[in-house]
């Protein structure tokens, strides 16, 4: 485990397992349609990656990175796209791959930018779901795992672009973001 973790929440072994289930369950919801994936940028990643190689379907990919955090602990609710789509998704059936919702703030505005292009369809899929945080209601159509109230890191999930190679989710030490905030103040 990482020093600068507090615990381990998902080990990788827990969070693979989970992907495989929701590949699975993706490749049945979708037979026989043309599914486009898009991933958010960056920390979506990782689960996309893995993710893909579990849907047994011909798939399109494309990215977006939006940002909603920028440097610290808490989404500042203003959303702007940093990249927007390399193609156009009218009439086609539309997966939003995400890492995480919790205020659901970023994806209320992500779902309405991306209606307003006419997809067929539009779900979420999210690997972590923290309901305590959410602000917004949000319709999370496949939904890896539900998880606590806690600042967490890993498997593409960062703080100051930091973490996101460890293989698992775990909970970054209070310690370590306070410490960076308080060098900030400065």
């Amino acid at each position: 485990m990482h020093e600068d973790v507090a615990e381990v929440l998902l080990s990788a072994s827990a969070i693979q397992a989970k992907v495989g289930e929701l590949g699975q369950q993706i490749t049945r919801d979708y037979q026989g349609k043309d599914l486009g994936l898009i991933c958010i940028l960056k920390g979506a990643l990782i689960f996309m990656a893995d993710l893909i190689r579990h849907i047994e379907l011909p798939v399109t990919v494309d990215f977006m990175a939006i940002s909603s955090y920028g440097a610290g602990t808490k989404s500042s609710g203003v959303v702007r796209i940093l990249k927007d789509l390399d193609h156009p998704i009218e009439g086609r059936h539309i997966l939003i791959v995400e890492d995480i919702i919790d205020s659901g703030l970023t994806l209320r505005y992500l779902i309405e930018n991306l209606r307003s292009r006419r997809p067929a369809s539009l779900r979420v899929c999210t690997l972590l779901d923290k309901p305590a945080r959410r602000v917004v209601e949000c319709n999370i159509d496949y939904n890896g795992f539900q998880i606590p109230d806690r600042f967490v890191v890993g498997y593409g999930l960062d703080y100051n672009e930091r973490y996101r190679n460890l293989p698992y989710i775990g909970v970054l030490k209070p310690e370590v973001y306070q410490r960076e905030l308080q060098v900030g103040q400065r």
